[in-house]
């Protein structure tokens, strides 16, 4: 082994013996992570949290005679839906599910990369009743 390369192996913790070469272990400094979030932002449920604060700012807005909803045009067609809850499955599945006007219950399956749809102020579905508020609340241990 030349000498200059010796020497630079010393330097990182490494040393040579007659025998052979042996390594002097490193340890690498210890980091706490503890406070940095590691979390990937293309799966399914930070899209979930994104799409909740959205339509909690959404529905905040809304006057007494309207509840959110949501329009979907797809192939020409156009459905639109009261919302009533909001689901997820990783990696990349977002889940809403509601009601038609006409009170069938609907549930729509979508891939992360093709959500597409426009929030909207829908009339209440009970006219007689205060309008329904979602509500959604994040639980910050999902």
């Amino acid at each position: 082994m030349r000498k200059d390369a010796f020497e630079s192996s010393k330097s990182i913790g490494f040393s040579t013996r007659a025998a052979g070469f042996s390594k002097n272990i490193i340890e690498p400094p210890k980091l706490n992570f503890s406070d940095v979030a590691l979390t990937n932002p293309n799966l399914a449920s930070e899209f979930y949290k994104r799409l909740i604060e959205m339509i909690n700012d959404f529905e905040g807005d809304l006057d007494e005679e309207h509840e959110v909803g949501i329009r979907l045009v797809s192939f020409g067609q156009t459905l639109q839906f009261h919302i009533e809850s909001i689901g997820y499955c990783n990696p990349s599945l977002i889940t809403f599910q509601g009601r038609l006007q006409n009170g069938a219950r609907v549930e729509l399956i979508q891939h992360v990369s093709q959500i597409n749809f426009l929030l909207m102020a829908l009339p209440k579905m009970d006219e007689s009743g205060p309008p329904r508020r979602i509500g959604f609340n994040l639980d910050e241990n999902e």
